[in-house]
């Protein structure tokens, strides 16, 4: 899928697509780089406490990964999601 049609995706799709992507290929670094991404979005967000308690929970931070499509902290993650899924067009 070429960059302009990822673009007009919602967010939920592509956190979506992006993850489901990483998962079947085993993409552990981009899983990884979007655990380590998710406390400064939510930060971002004016989710703090929540930031603040995910660096201390890795099972937080996997359990937000499966989910994080989702709101204001899915639209802080979006241009993880585009360049992720621009890279992978099969997904």
């Amino acid at each position: 899928m070429d960059d302009e049609r990822l673009e007009d995706l919602p967010t939920r799709e592509l956190h979506h697509r992006a993850v489901r992507h990483a998962v079947r290929h085993g993409d552990v670094g981009f899983l990884w780089r979007l655990l380590k991404a998710i406390p400064v979005a939510e930060a971002a967000s004016g989710h703090g406490e929540e930031a603040a308690n995910d660096l201390t929970r890795v099972a937080a931070l996997i359990s937000d990964a499966l989910s994080a499509g989702e709101g204001d902290v899915g639209e802080a993650l979006r241009p993880i999601y585009l360049e992720y899924l621009s890279h992978h067009p099969d997904a």
